[in-house]
């Protein structure tokens, strides 16, 4: 007589996405327009990118927990993030994979069409929709720039342009982001680029 069949349990039915928090409301986003159920988001603190050093690590120990907790599939939320490819030395080891690219700017142009825009993209300071949102949060207070007003040129200097990557068609999200140039002194234009290759990645889990 055969055996019953092996049940399944709900975690191992889903994929743990490990995600960086500055794409999490986007991750949650794309879920719900896929109409996904089987995806279990877990975040990792957005400030580590001022300290890509900390990225890895983080994401490693994120690794062992959800295998731990049961997961059997596992996806990264990050591109290489500044971590000089010990990000892809995680996932090897691990035997995950996590989203091509760069960085979260190239993968919401494109990863192709980054690439090929070249030397045009070497002198753009970058605003997502998350950036829009947590200017101040993120980037003006962690930098001192609220207290020592004097650095923005030492920091953006060699910027020409501040361009917003737009995921959503949101005119106060696009005031926040020209805002946000005006305070750097910065060129502002905008391109809507949607999930761009995450929302790829995310339809392939």
């Amino acid at each position: 007589m055969a055996g019953r069949p092996k049940s399944v349990s709900q975690t191992e039915k889903k994929v743990r996405v490990i995600a960086c928090g500055m794409i999490g409301r986007e991750v949650l986003a794309l879920n719900r327009q896929l109409g996904h159920d089987h995806i279990d988001l877990k975040c990792i603190d957005a400030n580590f990118h001022h300290h890509p050093d900390r990225i890895a690590p983080a994401v490693d120990r994120a690794i062992r927990e959800a295998r731990e907790e049961g997961f059997e599939h596992i996806f990264i939320g990050y591109a290489d993030c500044g971590t000089g490819g010990e990000l892809d030395k995680v996932c090897a080891a691990q035997g995950v994979e996590r989203i091509e690219g760069p960085h979260c700017f190239s993968f919401y142009v494109g990863n192709r069409a980054f690439e090929e825009a070249g030397d045009d993209m070497m002198t753009t300071f970058f605003i997502t929709d998350f950036l829009a949102r947590q200017f101040d949060a993120f980037l003006i207070r962690p930098l001192g720039l609220d207290r020592f007003p004097e650095l923005r040129d030492t920091y953006f200097g060699h910027y020409e342009r501040a361009l917003y990557l737009a995921q959503t068609d949101s005119p106060e999200l696009e005031e926040k982001a020209r805002a946000a140039a005006e305070r750097l002194g910065l060129r502002f234009e905008r391109q809507f680029t949607g999930y761009g290759d995450l929302e790829k990645a995310l339809a392939q889990l």
